[in-house]
Formats: structure tokens, C-alpha cells, sequence
């Protein structure tokens, strides 16, 4: 069985090669279509709460009820509906208030997302929207692939037999709907926009509903029936005043009613003849182009924001200025400088004006229309001066919270935070790892955010110490986009803020996301300008910290010589600076390197002394690791029985930490170790289990290796045909990928069975394509696999 097949597959983000070892494919993602959760699947309830008092559309909702009665959606046409219209005009009402009365028909359960077409920021991307839908569908984080097509495929393959609803809210255009469609009949989806969305009502046969503003009948009874519980009756012709001041539109609509409702004893007429004055206001300050709806709009926008009290106020301009759309209730409070319960009887008046919208579990959202009101209300009303110092004390908040949940989320990984920004009076603390994940899952689009928004307004130094606190939790949880786009705005803002340390952090945060996403060149360029700034700075635990990196990519790319060189100068640093755990972690780097050169004596004197310390710190994975190294050096020595004691110590850890991760890639030493026994049949069996777990984790790369295992296994039982298709089977999935060694030592293995199974012509076609590959490595195992293709070549 091949020594070191996938033992390279290394974690680039961490510091050892496998200091953590999760199931990621770092050849770029997940097999989406195996993926199979061993716990019962959730079923998600993620339907916002529908509008009160909602009016009519009886004509509407009769059209989007076909969708349901005549069961529309086949296999060639799947049930889509679109529901388009102006700004303001009652989209998300109508597909929520549907919603709510169709659900039961989706047992399956309901998804959300708002995919914030218009928002001020950019759309959210279809790839981060599929991310979140894949965890709130029970897949883990770690599991979430790269691609955005894998995404998709994992997404339609989990939904593939149930019946769920899925609600795509305020898209952009078709092109940001199209991926995040279920492949399903069973499955109805409700996409609201402001675009016509031709693109879905072509290519995919989607119901098109075009909501038009209020018929004055509608909007007078919408307007009645909102204030009713607290005003007298009102004249109708001066409901029907109010109604045509608003446009007929039911977001203004309601901000009006509301208005009204809390003014009970003032006559209609005055309360119009305010909205009148502001509309005179408005005609003044914008031009012809901008009349009509969104001019009406902003009428009704500022007599509802002129009523609220001043603290009211002052949070609604405060919260303009927030990086995104929605928040918490500890944010807003952190931003404010206000106590909580301060802060929530402010956002509650915000609420009850309709200025703010509530969301489940203490969330606040804003309509984007009103959002861009109050930050241009920010702009007029409030100094430069203020903003800055507003905008800089949210940021520091999500600085320092962000650093709390990393401490709890990453502890070995984290990256120290300096004083540079001092921390506000409200950052959050973190007990357990959970409450730091779920705060990072709720405010993971706010942190990205919050580091464009820092570069972009003048706080590079805030924006850079962000990207790189947030660096360890994205590399435990592959928030790949994520990572990638705030580690390039970090390197960028370093530069600006004059500080090459910081450029140096962002750097080894970019090659690090590189590495994971296999652009290797642009991971070495990182590593190799970070290296440099430190060295010049004299910074000798960076320096250690990028030649590690270096070493990585070495073993990677298997030049194994050059990872070698890279992780002894590495642990000769740390070691000086008596770094006991980066000591250790470089020993095991180090001894991974010795063990692919086939110098396993060395190997071992290497891994007892950091086996020792991962056990004096407490790191079980670490020590898991450096015991699964441990028995391959040992089997390597031809100590078998030190060897099994090893990788049965190992799996105990595994077992321990209920870690399928680990079990799966660590039974796969265990099934060496077995078959060097001379064992073949209980080889096969824990080949089988590695490949199996394997597949439910997704890992393909893994997966292809447990196959080869297996395959190796047979041929040693003589089963030479069954070995074969295991072989192929490893071929076919190591072509998916890049591992070159990987596919070599597969290609040779099935050589290997077709010529005893008397296929020649295909066993020289492997053995060829395997020499070709093996001679791009340099290193005495490829030497050793490349003579013995040699000799089954010229037996022919």
C-alpha cells in the first residue's frame, strides 16, 4: 500500500501540515453529491412574519395559488413564481403573507434569504447565500465546499427529496436567482425583485406577478384598517388625500398610518397638511426625473422621522451609518454608547414608527429605501466630526467581539490583538464555543463588510487588524469568500496605514486563503513578500511563521527537500524563542517531510519529543496527529508493534472526540499498518470504513485514497478483478482534482492489477502516464516507483 498518498493533503490555513485537521478538500471543495448527514435532516422554518394588516391582492394571490393547485412544477418545469414592482410597492408583504397560507403543503420546511439587490452594499452572492442554506440544512461548516458550483450541487442533492419553499427575497436580476433554484418539482420557489426578471420567465417558465401601487379603494381601506383600534372615522376623502400623497404605496402607506395612529385627537386634515408641507419641501429639492413614487416617498420618510423623539432620532441616523442592512440589538447599543435596555426602547419606537422592521432572535432590519434615508439624514443633520467618531466606535466594537469569538472559536490559531483601538464599553464575551460561532454565523456579512466599509472611510489600520482577526475563524470554518476578499482589502489597507507588520499579518492571511483554494503561485508570492517585511523588520517569530508557510507549500507541491529545509530553519527559530506548541507543530511538519523521503528513523526522533508536549498542553488533535505520523515512522522502521500501539492510541483520541474527520483519515495508517502485517482482509475492511466516512464528509480526495487502499488489499487476497475497478475508481476521482503523486501511485496500482489480470495494453497505458507523472518529483519513493514501472513495462 503507498506510503504518504494524501498525507500532503495539508490544512494550508493552520500552522502544521496536520495541526488541523478537518474535511476540507483543499483540491478545491467537496463531492457534493455524497454527502450524506448521519443525523435526521433539519428542517428549517425561516419565514419572516407576515405584514399586519395586509389588504387584498386578492387577484394576485388567486394567480401565485396555481402554482400550488394545479401542481405546475414537473420535471421540465419547476414551480417559480417572480413578483416584481417599484420600490416600496409590497413585494416581500405579498410573498410572505402567500407564504404563511401555503406552508403547510412544504412539510419539508420554508427557507429565507434577501439577497439585498438594491441595498447600498452589493448584492449578496449566490455562493454565500448557498453557504448559509447548506449549514442551516445541517451541513457543518468545515463541510461547506468552495465552488460555487459544488455549492449548488450539494444544496439541490440535500432538498432533492422534500418538499420545502424557498423564499428569495429583493433580487438583483435573474442571474443572481438562477443558482440558488432548487432542482426539484417538489420544491416551490418565491423570488421577489424590482427587476422584471425576464430571464427566469423565459428560460425557466416562471410565473411572473407584477404588482402595481394600491387602487385608491385599496390604499383608503388599508389606511383605515391600520388606524382603526385608535382613531375616530376619519373622512374618506381625506383617507383618499392622504393615500395619493403616499402614491398608493404600502410601505408609505403604513409609516403613515402609523403616523396617524399616534396622533389620535389631531384631525387627519392638519396631519395631511404636515405630509403636504414636506412633499412642497421635497418638490424644491429634487429635480422633474425624480417625481412620482420614491419622491413620495421621501415625503412621508421625513413626517415620520420629523414626529420621533430626539434620542429615537439621533438611533435612527446612528444606525444609517452601520455597515449593513441588519443588526443586533448589542451592536446597535455598542454603536449608540447607549446601556441595552436603553438602546431597545429606542429601536422600539423605531419599530412601531415602521422606520425599522423586527427580525427574529433580537434582530433589527432596515428597508434598503430607508436605510439610504437615514444615512443621508446622518449626512445633513449630523457633523463629519461625529460620523467619524460614530462609524469608528462600531467598528471597534465588531473589532474587539470579533477577537472575542476568535479566542474561543480558534484559541491556538488566534492572532493577538494590539491596543491600537481601544475597546468600547460593550464588546461581547464568549463562555463556550457555541455562543462564539452562532454570534460569527449571525454576523458574518456584517464582518466582511465592516472591512470595506473601514477601508473605504479612512480607518485602514481598523480595517487590516479586522481582516486578520477574523483570519482564524475563516480558516476553521472555510469561509472561503470571505476570507479571500477581506484578506486582499487587508493587504491594501496595511500598506495605506503605513504599517508593514500589518501588511505582513494581511500577506500571510492572503497566501493562507490561497493555499486553500489551491492558487499555489499566488499563495508562494504571499508567503514570499511576507517573509521578506519580516526580515527586514526583524521579526523573527513572523519570519518562522512564513518559512513554515513556504514549508507547507513545499510538501504540497511534494519537493520535499525544499519543505524539509524550510521547517528546520522554522523550528530552529521557534525554538529559540522558546515556542514550546510552534516547536512542536514544526517537529511534526518536519517528520511528515522525513517520513515522504523515507527516513523514518529520524522521523521518530523527531515525533516523541512533540508528542510529549501536544500531551503537557492538552492539544489532543495535535496529539492525534503527531500518533498518526508516529505509526507511519514506526511501520516504516519495521516496528510494527510500536506502530499499532500508535495508531490504536490515535483512533482512542478520535473516538474520544466523537471526530469523524480524524477516524476517517487516520484509519487509512491503520490499514497500511495492517496490510504491512500481512493482513490484507482486515486492510480491506478499515479501507472500506475510511472511504466510507469519507464519503458522507465529502472529501474526495480522501475518498480516492481509501479506494486505492482497498484496492491494494484485494490484490494481496488475489482478487485481482475487484481490485481493478477499486483502482479505477481512485483514478477517476484523483482526475477531479489535482494531486498529481496521488493519481501516479493509483495509475501504477491498476497498471499493476491489469497485468497480472492480462491486460497489457491497458496495464502500459497506466504504467506510461504513471512514469510521466513520477517524473516531476525528485524523491527516493518516486525514483523506487518509477524502476519498478520500468521493469513491468519491459515485461510487457
Amino acid at each position: 500500500m503507498s506510503d504518504g498518498a494524501g498525507h500532503s493533503n495539508t490544512f494550508g490555513g493552520s500552522a502544521s501540515a496536520h495541526g488541523v485537521v478537518q474535511a476540507r478538500d483543499v483540491h478545491g471543495g467537496v463531492h457534493l453529491h455524497q454527502y450524506v448527514p448521519d443525523a435526521p435532516a433539519i428542517v428549517p422554518h425561516q419565514l419572516l412574519g407576515g405584514t399586519r394588516h395586509f389588504v387584498n391582492r386578492s387577484r394576485e394571490l388567486s394567480r401565485l395559488g396555481q402554482l400550488v393547485a394545479d401542481g405546475r412544477g414537473t420535471p421540465a418545469v419547476l414551480p417559480l413564481a417572480v413578483i416584481t414592482g417599484t420600490a416600496g410597492v409590497g413585494k416581500t408583504s405579498l410573498a410572505l403573507h402567500w407564504a404563511h397560507t401555503i406552508r403547510s403543503h412544504y412539510p419539508g420546511g420554508e427557507l429565507y434569504a434577501n439577497l439585498r439587490g438594491y441595498a447600498v452594499d452589493s448584492p449578496v452572492s449566490p455562493e454565500r447565500i448557498l453557504g448559509r442554506f447548506l449549514e442551516d440544512l445541517g451541513v457543518p461548516a468545515a463541510l461547506v465546499p468552495v465552488e460555487g458550483e459544488r455549492r449548488e450541487s450539494m444544496f439541490r442533492s440535500l432538498i432533492a427529496d422534500r418538499r420545502m419553499l424557498v423564499i428569495l427575497d429583493n433580487a438583483v436580476d435573474s442571474g443572481q436567482v438562477r443558482p440558488l433554484l432548487p432542482g426539484s418539482a417538489a420544491c416551490l420557489t418565491v423570488v421577489t425583485s424590482r427587476d422584471d426578471l425576464s430571464g427566469l420567465v423565459a428560460q425557466q417558465g416562471a410565473l411572473r406577478v407584477r404588482l402595481e401601487t394600491f387602487p385608491a379603494a385599496e390604499a383608503i381601506t388599508l389606511l383605515r384598517t391600520a388606524t382603526a383600534e385608535y382613531r375616530g372615522r376619519d373622512r374618506r376623502a381625506d383617507l383618499a388625500e392622504l393615500a395619493r400623497l403616499c402614491a398608493r404605496l404600502p410601505l408609505a402607506l403604513r409609516i403613515a398610518a402609523e403616523r396617524a395612529a399616534s396622533w389620535p385627537s389631531m384631525p387627519l386634515s392638519e396631519l395631511i397638511e404636515d405630509l403636504r408641507d414636506e412633499s412642497a419641501l421635497w418638490n424644491v429639492l429634487t429635480t422633474t426625473e425624480e417625481k412620482g413614487g420614491p419622491d413620495a416617498m421621501r415625503s412621508v420618510f421625513e413626517w415620520s422621522y420629523r414626529a420621533l423623539p430626539a434620542p429615537a432620532a439621533r438611533l435612527f441616523r446612528i444606525l444609517g451609518l452601520h455597515p449593513g442592512n441588519e443588526f443586533g440589538l448589542p451592536a446597535v447599543a455598542g454603536m449608540a454608547g447607549v446601556e441595552p435596555a436603553e438602546a431597545r426602547a429606542q429601536l422600539d419606537t423605531l419599530v412601531s414608527a415602521h422606520l425599522l422592521e423586527r427580525r427574529p432572535a433580537g434582530r433589527y432590519e432596515f428597508h434598503d429605501l430607508l436605510r439610504a434615508y437615514a444615512a443621508d439624514q446622518a449626512r445633513k443633520r449630523d457633523g463629519e466630526a461625529e460620523r467619524r467618531a460614530i462609524l469608528e466606535r462600531c467598528l471597534a466594537w465588531y473589532l474587539h467581539t470579533a477577537d472575542a469569538a476568535q479566542s474561543v472559536i480558534a484559541p491556538f490559531d488566534r492572532y493577538h490583538l494590539d491596543d491600537r483601538f481601544p475597546a468600547p464599553d460593550a464588546p461581547l464575551r464568549f463562555a463556550r464555543y457555541e455562543e462564539a460561532f452562532q454570534w460569527y454565523r449571525t454576523e458574518s456579512g456584517n464582518l466582511a463588510t465592516a472591512v470595506r466599509v473601514a477601508a473605504e472611510s479612512g480607518f485602514p489600520a481598523l480595517a487590516w487588524r479586522l481582516a486578520v482577526v477574523l483570519r482564524a475563524v475563516y480558516m476553521h470554518h472555510n469561509a472561503f469568500d470571505d476570507w479571500a476578499s477581506t484578506a486582499r482589502i487587508a493587504v491594501d489597507a496595511a500598506v495605506r496605514a503605513d504599517e508593514p507588520a500589518g501588511q505582513a499579518e494581511a500577506l500571510e492571511s492572503l497566501g493562507k486563503s490561497a493555499f486553500q483554494a489551491l492558487r499555489l503561485d499566488e499563495a508562494r508570492d504571499c508567503h514570499r513578500s511576507a517573509l521578506a517585511i519580516r526580515r527586514q523588520l526583524g521579526d523573527r517569530r513572523g519570519t518562522a511563521v512564513s518559512v513554515n508557510a513556504l514549508g507547507l507549500l513545499g510538501l504540497r507541491l511534494r519537493r520535499l527537500h525544499e519543505a524539509r529545509a524550510h521547517f528546520e530553519d522554522s523550528c530552529a527559530i521557534f525554538r529559540e524563542l522558546r515556542d514550546r506548541r510552534w516547536t512542536a507543530l514544526l517537529q511534526g511538519n518536519l517528520a511528515e517531510s522525513l517520513c515522504e523521503l523515507g527516513r523514518y528513523d529520524e522521523a521518530v526522533r523527531t515525533l516523541e519529543p512533540a508528542l510529549a508536549e501536544f500531551r503537557v498542553l492538552g492539544d489532543r488533535g495535535s496529539e492525534g496527529n503527531a500518533l498518526f505520523l508516529l505509526c507511519w515512522a514506526r511501520r516504516g522502521a519495521d516496528d510494527a508493534e510500536a506502530a499499532g500501539h500508535a495508531i490504536e492510541a490515535a483512533l482512542a483520541i478520535a473516538g474520544a472526540e466523537d471526530n469523524q474527520v480524524w477516524r476517517g483519515h487516520w484509519l487509512m495508517e491503520s490499514a497500511r499498518l495492517e496490510l504491512a502485517r500481512g493482513n490484507p482482509e482486515v486492510s480491506l475492511c478499515l479501507c472500506r470504513e475510511s472511504a466510507l466516512i469519507q464519503r458522507r464528509l465529502g472529501d474526495r480526495a480522501r475518498e480516492a485514497i481509501a479506494q486505492d487502499g482497498a484496492g491494494e488489499a484485494c490484490q494481496a487476497l488475489g482478487r485481482h478483478q475487484e481490485a481493478a475497478e477499486l483502482h479505477r475508481r481512485a483514478v477517476a476521482l484523483h482526475r477531479g482534482l489535482d494531486g498529481r503523486w496521488q493519481l501516479a501511485c493509483a495509475l501504477h496500482n491498476l497498471a499493476d492489477a491489469l497485468h497480472v489480470l492480462g491486460e497489457r495494453e491497458q496495464a502500459r497505458a497506466a504504467g506510461q502516464e504513471s512514469r510521466e507523472l513520477l517524473s516531476a518529483f525528485d524523491d527516493p519513493q518516486a525514483a523506487a516507483r518509477s524502476r519498478r514501472l520500468a521493469q513491468l513495462l519491459e515485461r510487457g
